[in-house]
């Protein structure tokens, strides 16, 4: 089969060029940019375009399907050229959906949690050697690449986001899965640029829940309202397996979790970290796996990339990186840290990236998110907020919104580096949130603070 992505450079759809390859279909795209380390996985397999831009002659007749990808514009040249060829147009999900159809798909939902939850599961798999095809939205180790398809495997388990599936596509991602078992972690509302109200948010998880195929199965948290009340209210003919926070303690800086066998430590912590658990525990039993097994495997689990990861140590601070951007994550994210690390002081570190958390109404959503910090501050690139067309916001606004009396707010760069490397940690915790970088921090040089 002949392929072609447009907008292969993202994330997702070079871990799928890369897995169709290994299937053995021959593959190309386009992108007008690719950074790494897309750029490097592409280049090994050869996969990487000559030459950034679009081209109408890289799209000819000779091909079976095209997949586009969520950079692309509708009036891309290369998109426009396949309409007029009348080829085959698939979104990523639409794909990936073809590709499982006659296999048991496990699709892995929720506004937060779900990338975690995903790659705890293939972690059990993969430490009892269970062969399944996957999706999954962050490096895991012991993983080269994030998508795995195969003629063979009876599972394929999705991370099953709910943004836009593709320019030509307004459907979120998770709707076109049309799961056998699913799993939703959490409701809170996030993209307002395509969910402008918090009901029109939610009523994507309803969609969701309603998609599962007659006599599937849905696994939920029942801690959540919001998730309690769209599943438990949901008219499908499914099965409905609720859970909650398991029983733990904490001691010396290590988490444990209540096990008939006993206390298990392990490698994570955070009470949503361990609801992801229960989750992932209740999905692995649903594809084979018994509780004892479960808990063999996941007393390894380190957590996916740039989840609560460990950037440094010593005997008296702590230095970790975290994807959280979105309110709920934030405040998950901090209460945890602050949690594990009751003896130490708590500098939160919050980079608002993202269209949402720029936008001025939004913004209120934060408040209250940081109060388990000690000391919190917030960076956010007035440039950023140009580029994505937004209304100006303030330090006022920010401040306002956290409702926080000694929050600390960075617009420049190198003011925030200048200020976080003259911390001394002795007895803190320091915690980076972001979906960024803050304007170009390299996070291997925080290994000095140490």
């Amino acid at each position: 089969m002949n392929v072609h992505f447009i907008a292969i450079g993202g994330s997702a759809m070079h871990n799928l060029a890369i897995a169709l390859h290994k299937k053995g279909y021959k593959v190309t795209g386009s992108d007008d940019t690719i950074h790494d380390p897309s750029k490097s996985r592409l280049e090994k397999y050869n996969l990487l375009p000559e030459e950034f831009g679009w081209f109408e002659e890289k799209i000819t007749s000779d091909l079976d399907v095209v997949i586009l990808g969520m950079h692309a514009k509708e009036d891309n040249p290369e998109l426009l050229k396949a309409k007029d060829l009348g080829l085959k147009i698939y979104s990523y999900p639409e794909f990936l959906y073809e590709q499982s159809k006659l296999k048991t798909r496990v699709v892995i939902g929720g506004s937060h949690g779900k990338t975690t939850i995903t790659s705890m599961i293939l972690h059990v798999l993969n430490y009892h050697d269970i062969e399944v095809d996957y999706m999954v939205g962050a490096q895991l180790e012991g993983f080269e690449t994030m998508v795995h398809l195969t003629e063979h495997n009876d599972f394929i388990v999705l991370e099953g986001d709910e943004y836009l599936s593709s320019p030509i596509d307004r459907r979120p991602k998770f709707h076109l899965y049309k799961p056998n078992i699913a799993l939703i972690s959490g409701i809170a509302w996030d993209h307002i640029n395509v969910f402008p109200t918090y009901e029109n948010y939610v009523e994507q998880f309803s969609i969701f829940t309603d998609s599962l195929i007659n006599g599937g199965m849905m696994v939920y948290n029942e801690e959540d309202e919001e998730v309690k009340k769209v599943v438990e209210t949901s008219e499908n003919s499914i099965k409905k397996y609720p859970y909650q926070t398991p029983e733990y303690s904490i001691e010396d800086g290590v988490t444990y979790i209540d096990t008939s066998d006993g206390p298990l430590p392990l490698e994570i912590f955070g009470k949503h970290n361990l609801q992801n658990l229960a989750g992932a525990k209740w999905i692995c039993q649903h594809m084979g796996v018994d509780e004892d097994d479960f808990y063999e495997a996941i007393e390894s689990f380190k957590g996916a990339n740039k989840r609560l990861e460990k950037i440094a140590e010593s005997s008296k601070t702590v230095i970790f990186k975290d994807f959280a951007h979105s309110p709920s994550k934030v405040e998950a994210t901090t209460a945890a840290v602050k949690n594990q690390y009751k003896n130490r002081s708590l500098l939160a570190c919050l980079e608002l990236h993202t269209y949402s958390s720029l936008n001025a109404e939004f913004l209120k959503e934060y408040e209250g998110t940081l109060d388990k910090a000690d000391e919190a501050v917030v960076f956010y690139s007035p440039k950023a907020v140009k580029i994505k067309r937004l209304e100006e916001v303030t330090k006022e606004q920010i401040a306002n919104a956290f409702n926080r009396e000694n929050l600390t707010v960075f617009t420049e760069p190198e003011e925030f580096k200048e200020f976080l490397f003259k911390q001394s940690l002795d007895s803190r915790a320091l915690l980076l949130m972001s979906s960024g970088n803050y304007g170009g921090l390299n996070f291997d040089e925080l290994k000095a603070l140490v």
